[in-house]
């Protein structure tokens, strides 16, 4: 659950580390002293530390004993960073700056690989080093995909769901007009019926994608080249300004992060919710809550079946200066054990990216939102792969809000932001 918690600080300061990594990403791949780098210690064994966010979910430690007992000439050693996305992303960037051999390691957020791979910080997960996916979550592993080439392992995962109030409406939504067609009932109990996370931040990024995605927009293509100037992107855009300014969509969702949209949920006065795995057992149980036993979760609806969830989650890279990349590389290999992977659910209800957890039964019977959740994920699109992320994030944000205040029409925001990725790309 801390895990969840620290993975919305993520949403909320990745815009706030643009300055700074706007002056690391690189404009291709790493020089050739990186790609060098990358060969060294290829086969060398021994210790090695794991860089990551502060362990708020207290999973590492338990892992790291594990794997130092079975490996005590290879044994891992610990490094908690803080627990502010953008302090960790700058002390890998320094520390990738000064070559630094100690991160053998290091957790990267979905939004940062292409940014390190372009930098020629990570070591490719190719020939020795090739990591078998076969049996992860096909989107997972697209998000630590960087030019056609697997940079990073996935950790753990996460999709959006919708939240809903299954006493107003017994059978949720399966399409978007099927839903805004319920916003009837919402009116009728004089409450809001939809919101998401619509403040001008990273969630807006995320819940501007969605809208995109599932209206079959595309944000970037493959090479990260902007394409989002296209009818099905302004349909998507097109919808959250129209339902905002109809009211189906309250005023004041305009302002809300994810807690903001949770705690109006839980307190009764919200019929959907878009929203992460985490709020399910706060909802359950939170004391204020009033809809503990009311709710329950879908997939996010699309046009005729679920719609596109942005991708979160975290993956783990191997440093490209460390002097023992074959030691790091079984490291990997051992996180996506599916012992590991159990426990990170179990312990820290972190979403696995190991396919078959989800149909756990031991796992579904603690974590009932397992299935819907694996729907989402299956159905999730990476936001854009870019090393340029910070600038494009802000290029979304900034014209999403604008359209869906009603500041600029939505055909010309849509050409703003593929104005603003294509500068922000050079």
């Amino acid at each position: 659950m801390a895990q969840q918690k620290r993975r919305r600080r993520v949403h909320a300061v990745l815009a706030a580390a643009a300055a700074v990594a706007l002056t690391t990403a690189g404009c291709g791949g790493g020089s050739s002293s990186d790609s060098n780098s990358a060969a060294q210690g290829a086969d060398s064994r021994g210790p090695i530390t794991f860089v990551t966010g502060k362990d708020n979910s207290n999973v590492w430690s338990a892992t790291i004993e594990k794997w130092n007992a079975a490996h005590p000439n290879e044994k891992v050693t610990l490094k908690e960073q803080s627990d502010q996305a953008d302090q960790q992303h700058d002390d890998i960037v320094q520390h990738m700056q000064a070559k630094d051999p100690s991160y053998d390691i290091v957790t990267t957020d979905v939004v940062w690989t292409a940014e390190f791979a372009a930098k020629g910080w990570l070591v490719p997960l190719k020939d020795k080093f090739a990591l078998d996916t076969s049996k992860l979550l096909k989107p997972t592993v697209a998000a630590a995909t960087y030019n056609g080439t697997l940079y990073a392992a996935p950790f753990a995962s996460d999709g959006g769901m919708l939240y809903y109030r299954k006493d107003l409406v017994p059978t949720p939504p399966k399409t978007l007009d099927e839903m805004w067609g319920m916003c009837s009932i919402a009116k009728k109990k004089n409450m809001g019926c939809y919101a998401g996370q619509f403040a001008k931040y990273e969630g807006l990024t995320v819940n501007a994608a969605e809208a995109i995605n599932t209206a079959g927009g595309k944000i970037v293509d493959d090479q990260g080249k902007p394409t989002v100037d296209s009818p099905e992107s302004v349909k998507g855009l097109q919808m959250l300004a129209d339902h905002y300014k109809n009211g189906d969509i309250p005023k004041e969702a305009i302002t809300f992060q994810e807690e903001q949209g949770r705690q109006a949920f839980e307190s009764g006065k919200l019929l959907f919710l878009r929203n992460w795995p985490y709020v399910y057992n706060l909802a359950k149980t939170d004391g204020s809550s009033v809809v503990k036993d009311k709710f329950a979760v879908a997939p996010l609806p699309g046009v005729s079946g679920p719609g596109a969830s942005s991708l979160g989650g975290h993956s783990e890279g191997i440093g490209a200066y460390s002097k023992h990349k074959a030691t790091a590389f079984d490291f990997l290999k051992f996180i996506e054990e599916d012992a590991q992977q159990k426990f990170f659910m179990e312990k820290g209800s972190l979403a696995p990216v190991v396919a078959s957890m989800y149909d756990d039964p031991a796992l579904v019977a603690k974590a009932p939102y397992l299935p819907t959740l694996k729907t989402s994920i299956e159905n999730a699109v990476p936001r854009p792969v870019t090393p340029f992320y910070p600038a494009v994030t802000t290029a979304i944000e900034d014209n999403a809000y604008a359209a869906m205040k009603g500041d600029k029409p939505v055909d010309q925001a849509i050409k703003d932001m593929q104005s603003a990725i294509a500068s922000a790309s050079h």
